[in-house]
This record gives C-alpha cells, structure tokens and sequence, in this order.
C-alpha cells in the first residue's frame, strides 16, 4: 500500500500499520479464462471455508435427530427456527417455499461475518462487489417471483393507491427509483458496516502496539469491548440482510403498498 512504509523515517520509530491491507484481494491461484480473470483468491477461500463449514455444523448437528437435542442439534434448531419465524412473520404461510433460501442466505452472511472476526482472516462481506452480488440475486428473484405470481399487474405496485392524477406519473417515477436502488441499499449496508468495524478494530489495534506495555491499556480495552460490539453488529447485519429479504418477497407475493 502506498503509506505502508510511511513511518519508517526515523530510526526507533513505530510506524502506523495500514488499517486496509487486511482488504487486499490476493490471488491463491491466477487463472485467465477467455481474457477474463478467474483467479482462485482469498475472498473466493473464504466463502467456500463458510459453505463448508456451514455445511458441516449442519450435517453433524442433524446427523443423530435425537429426541433430547445436544449442543450442536439445540443451536441447529434454534437457528433454522428463528428464521422461519422471520419469514412466518414477514411474509406469511405463502413465503414458507422461498424459507431455504432466506435461511441460506441469512446463514451464509452470518457465517462469512463471523469468520471475519478470527485474527488474520479475510472479511468477505466487506467487499461491495460480494454484498452487491447477494443483494442482486435477491433483487432479481424478487422482481421475477413479483411477475411470475402477478403477470404484468406487478406493474401496479409503483402506482400507489388514492393519488391524485395529477400528482401520479412523479410519484411513479419516484417509486420505480427507490425500487432499483434497493439492490443498493441493501448492500451498502453490510458492507459499509462490516469495512467500517474492521477498520476501527485495526487502528486501536495499532494504537496498542505503538503505545507499548505502558500506554496501551486504554486502546487494548477499548478494542476487546468494541470486538463484543462487533460480533453483535456481525449477528444484526446478516439479521438486517435476511429481513429486508422478507419484506421484498412480500412485496412481490402480497404487493401491499
């Protein structure tokens, strides 16, 4: 990074470690397909590290289905039921069929959230391009769902009930904006959130080493209470990321407006 060395012009002086570089995309294994770059990277091990372990905590968790839930089986089945009232509640009996996807996607979030938090790991979620691309296959399905239940009547939700005439072609406008910006929104928010935290946790992490034994009690607890804060956050922003998902397949299904 252009500042990494940016402290190093004094002999005994403790430079400032770049809070970015744990954002760096590396390539684990450069790959070219028809001009395009296909690299195998740390953000791409990474999320397949939280298929897989999701798929192992699931398949060990359900592997006995006994009547008198263990650990793993209790924490299973508070999960999958916590989402399912997520989606009872927001969407109703009907949303029930999208339930898998809603409790792979929450799951997914969470879990590349959570990783993120080990020491020298990689923060998937904190990419734009990772959250955009979640964000957009909800977006596209939705809107697909939207007709496929609806026809061309799904029209009729960006034209709100009782407006006057007058008033009706801004107010359309305006609702099909805010409807394309949702992709956006969606995932500005967990991305921002994610990059911001681990941005924080860097700088008094650097704070604490420049400050040495002596100094750096302060910054250390303040970083172990905001590493607390931050774990919540992780847990909320893949929350945020599934229930908005509710609300959009709602939309689509009920087109309450």
């Amino acid at each position: 990074m252009a500042n990494q060395n940016a402290g190093d012009h004094g002999a005994g002086t403790s430079s400032m470690p770049d809070p970015m570089h744990q954002f760096e995309i590396q390539r684990w294994l450069p790959l070219e397909v028809f001009g395009i770059d296909a690299s195998f990277t740390n953000s791409a091990a990474f999320m397949v590290l939280a298929a897989i372990s999701l798929s192992a905590f699931l398949l060990l968790s359900t592997s006995g289905r006994s009547l008198v839930p263990g650990r793993l089986q209790s924490l299973a089945e508070i999960t999958y039921e916590f989402v399912a009232n997520m989606v009872r509640e927001n969407v109703g009996t009907a949303g029930m069929k999208y339930f898998p996807f809603v409790f792979t996607l929450f799951s997914f979030v969470l879990a590349c959230n959570m990783l993120g938090m080990i020491p020298y790991s990689f923060t998937v979620t904190s990419h734009i391009i990772v959250t955009f691309a979640l964000a957009a296959i909800v977006f596209v399905g939705v809107t697909i769902i939207g007709f496929a239940k609806h026809g061309l009547g799904f029209l009729k939700f960006f034209v709100p009930s009782g407006v006057p005439a007058a008033l009706l072609p801004l107010l359309v406008v305006i609702e099909v904006i805010s409807y394309l910006t949702r992709p956006v929104s969606l995932s500005v928010r967990l991305f921002a959130n994610m990059m911001a935290g681990h941005t924080m946790l860097k700088v008094f992490g650097g704070f604490v080493v420049m400050l040495g034994a002596w100094g750096g009690w302060a910054p250390l607890g303040f970083m172990v209470a905001f590493t607390g804060l931050e774990v919540l956050v992780a847990f909320l922003q893949a929350y945020v990321f599934a229930i908005l998902t509710c609300i959009y397949l709602n939309d689509a299904l009920h087109m309450h407006h």
